[in-house]
């Protein structure tokens, strides 16, 4: 399908972008899904090559581009299965927050070491009791002088074992719920904070997924993003990008896999002939298509919205939604047609089975999905 979304300038950006991902990741990719973890060089390297955050002003050491060139990284690294380094929760998670709610000092201290890919970034939301509901948050920060002095547990933090800053979102009224979070820049290297394991997870092997401790933690009050307790207006601004982003990853993981269908088929011999020449094959494979085709229509839709200012929290929700669930049964679908060979990691498609299941539980689970879409269907009849 041709897409008008992009112009020359974000071409030549991909040919760079897929020759950084063919040269330095997809060689390696292997071994650090055995380590359960992407070396910090490697992060350095992408700092280097502009892959990082490309929309920080440049003001804070990025080149001030639009957000496609966001999109070109993002399409890149899931066209060659490349889940994982982190780059995604850095620069459309953690980079967003900062310059949007940041301090000027913050903005300066941190977005340009982004950039350069010398300091990571991570997002601390999800506790071991507390999901999407963030009212059941635990972290506590409690107001101390010039100081807040944080106590609580973060888990299933993607960047946590690499991260050099994280993204806390904690509780600085209890008795407020949800509007009592408030967001703190917390750096790593601070006494009272620990790492807890690397988590082995069924797939994302590669990128590193932790538990995350604090004792007493001091940090400054300047580290708050925003005001005090606008933590759960700042996160809700900022899911639709993220929501945005996991469908565009997901529907450039679909188109993949149907390729990579293809192409096996029409080369494995079965019974006198060749897969692809079943009907099963080409009626199972043109309805993915078909399917894949639509939901990559409304995807660049979204991203045009994005770009306007214009995405609804609705529109997000409901790309997120398709887009997850459509990229969950490509890849299962698919993987029938090769057989054994798609249960050997080797194959591509195997590791993008795998790495599919956690798309419809990040950045919102399927079932919130529905329930935000289906709020917004009933409201203006009650």
């Amino acid at each position: 399908m041709e897409r008008t979304l992009f112009s020359s300038e974000h071409e030549i950006f991909r040919e760079s972008v897929r020759n950084f991902v063919d040269t330095e990741l997809v060689p390696n990719h292997a071994q650090w899904e055995e380590d359960k973890r992407v070396p910090r060089e490697i992060w350095a390297k992408a700092g280097e090559a502009g892959i990082l955050c490309p929309d920080i002003p440049e003001e804070y050491g990025g080149f001030g581009a639009d957000w496609l060139y966001n999109v070109v990284v993002i399409e890149e690294l899931a066209k060659k299965g490349m889940s994982g380094p982190g780059f995604m929760v850095h620069s459309e998670m953690v980079a967003p927050y900062i310059l949007a709610w940041g301090s000027e000092e913050l903005k300066r201290e941190w977005l340009p070491r982004m950039v350069a890919g010398t300091a990571i970034g991570a997002v601390a939301m999800t506790e071991p009791g507390a999901g999407s509901d963030l009212k059941e948050l635990r972290t506590r920060a409690v107001r101390d002088g010039d100081d807040y002095v944080i106590n609580g547990q973060k888990t299933y933090i993607s960047n946590g074992q690499n991260c050099d800053f994280i993204l806390l979102a904690c509780k600085t009224d209890p008795e407020a719920g949800p509007r009592g979070v408030s967001i703190i820049l917390c750096e790593s290297a601070r006494e009272g904070f620990e790492r807890g394991r690397n988590l082995d997870k069924i797939g994302l092997k590669a990128q590193d997924t932790s538990e995350l401790f604090f004792s007493d933690m001091r940090v400054p009050v300047s580290n708050r993003l925003g005001d005090e307790n606008a933590g759960f207006s700042m996160l809700m601004t900022k899911l639709s990008q993220e929501r945005l982003t996991q469908a565009i990853r997901s529907i450039c993981v679909a188109e993949a896999a149907i390729d990579w269908t293809v192409e096996y088929t029409s080369e494995r011999k079965a019974f006198g002939g060749t897969i692809a020449d079943f009907q099963n094959t080409q009626f199972t494979l043109a309805q993915l298509s078909a399917e894949t085709t639509a939901m990559r229509v409304f995807t660049d839709w979204c991203i045009a919205q994005h770009l306007k200012g214009e995405l609804s929290p609705i529109d997000a929700a409901k790309v997120k939604l398709c887009v997850t669930d459509l990229h969950n049964k490509v890849v299962n679908e698919c993987l029938q047609f090769f057989g054994g060979y798609g249960y050997m990691l080797e194959y591509p498609i195997a590791r993008a089975f795998i790495d599919a299941r956690i798309t419809r539980i990040a950045g919102g689970a399927t079932e919130v999905m529905k329930q935000i879409i289906g709020r917004d269907l009933f409201r203006n009849r009650r």
